[in-house]
């Protein structure tokens, strides 16, 4: 019997994914844990393995299909001794073709991924406005239709077929539409679903009102990618439903600048007598955070409805920038990794951050975060909690400032750096003892080691 090949879920919050490339085709034989496609999520780029055994009877999405829902079916397998051209012409599971008009309740939950998800479900809204987002799919419950050379088209220019309105038959995107859409045309107006299930919060301006404030042909409009949409969603969710409140504190570092540049002086080096690490000031950050939690294991904890969550480990995201967004892999049981080691990890979750090659298990979950804006000369700012974290930690740039000690005036090296806090996991004086033990250890970098 053949074997219908899956959209993966690739993380636990993965509902649509982009394939990328195919690494095999029709005909050509497989076995278990042969990488036979590249996905593409919001945050990275990653190989899909062959489960089963057998052939490649027919591709039934081709490489560049964008928003592909989980669980679709994107290719057939014939198993061993099974006829190819037979597997291949046999119909898929319903899940890989189009919904029939009287499937058409069950596509009721579809406005849901363009909301945070504490929205309530949009089920409850009025049947006028739930109808609205189903233009979005062509009205196939979130699957877009498009002819391939639209999907090239659009992948070259960087639109989100999702967002162009269809000309073709029942609404189908084509090549003439995409091209519209290069100069702002036929671009649909995004679902205004996150400001409608926040009534507290001043409604966001339409797409339209936001237009008619400037003069046609004065601008263009890029269209969003998935990363850009996750990151908005995500952290407008965090500020409307985590409240947060902030403590900033200034660090004298210079006895840290100090074991920087010795330690660094003292690195072995390799044969081609390159040093194995360069330590960064924002290495010691992490670690001073990470050791910080263990001091203050109160903080090192996450908020849920049921109960506290405290963890045993610090495990400490560090945001990186890339092309489009950020993402923050994790350094795992930070606290008790050495400078070295963590510099390391951080040089190559960096690396491959920005070529969107990092594992879901690599930059998802972690019980705190750092970001750091000093290397652009930001003296302080504060940065939004990225849950299920319960803090951030926002690091500005170390300068030489005035300081008064003794009655006198010194110069010192100084860094502020400044604590986001989940009020609902933190109070104001548990989580100014966290930062007050950041400061020691920043301060006094030796007792990082004891």
């Amino acid at each position: 019997m053949p074997i219908n090949i899956l959209m993966p879920a690739l993380s636990p919050t993965m509902e649509k994914g982009n394939l990328a490339k195919w690494l095999k085709k029709e005909g050509d034989k497989v076995k278990s844990g042969d990488v036979i496609a590249e996905i593409e999520t919001d945050k990275a780029t990653m190989e899909v393995e062959a489960i089963d055994e057998g052939t490649i009877a027919r591709i039934l999405v081709p490489e560049g299909t964008q928003d592909v829902p989980v669980n679709d079916v994107i290719a057939v397998l014939a198993g061993e001794g099974e006829d190819v051209k037979a597997a291949g012409s046999v119909k898929p599971s319903a899940s890989a073709a189009p919904p029939k008009a009287a499937e058409a309740p069950a596509a009721a939950p579809a406005p849901a991924p363009a909301a945070p998800k504490a929205v309530p479900p949009a089920a409850a809204a009025p049947a006028s406005q739930a109808a609205a987002p189903a233009a979005q799919s062509n009205g196939h419950a979130g699957r877009v239709f498009s002819s391939p050379l639209a999907r090239r088209i659009a992948k070259e220019a960087g639109i989100d077929v999702g967002m162009v309105t269809g000309t073709g038959p029942h609404g189908r995107v084509v090549a003439r539409d995409v091209e519209q859409a290069k100069s702002g045309k036929g671009l649909k107006a995004p679902a205004a679903a996150p400001s409608a299930g926040a009534p507290s919060i001043a409604p966001t301006m339409s797409d339209k009102q936001i237009l008619s404030l400037f003069e046609p042909g004065s601008y263009d409009i890029v269209p969003h990618d998935g990363m850009r949409r996750t990151i908005a969603q995500r952290l407008t969710a965090s500020i409307q439903n985590v409240p947060h409140f902030y403590l900033t504190i200034d660090c004298d570092i210079g006895k840290l600048l100090a074991a920087r540049e010795e330690i660094n002086a003292a690195a072995p080096k390799d044969k081609e007598k390159k040093p194995l690490y360069k330590i960064s000031v924002n290495d010691f950050v992490i670690k001073a955070m990470a050791v910080a939690l263990q001091k203050i294991p109160n903080c090192n904890v996450s908020w849920t409805e049921s109960g506290m969550v405290k963890h045993h480990h610090s495990d400490v995201g560090v945001a990186v920038a890339m092309p489009g967004g950020l993402i923050t892999p994790i350094i795992r049981k930070a606290e008790t990794k050495t400078l070295s080691t963590i510099s390391n990890e951080m040089k190559d979750f960096a690396a491959r951050a920005r070529t969107r090659k990092l594992k879901p298990e690599e930059y998802q979950g972690g019980t705190t975060a750092v970001s750091n804006l000093g290397m652009f000369g930001i003296k302080d700012f504060t940065a939004v909690i990225n849950p299920p974290h319960a803090t951030i930690l926002a690091v500005g740039t170390s300068e030489e400032r005035p300081v008064v000690r003794g009655g006198k005036i010194e110069i010192a090296q100084m860094m502020s750096v400044t604590l986001s806090c989940d009020h609902r996991a933190i109070d104001g004086a548990l989580g100014a003892e966290l930062i007050g033990a950041f400061k020691q250890l920043i301060e006094n970098p030796v007792m990082m080691m004891v």
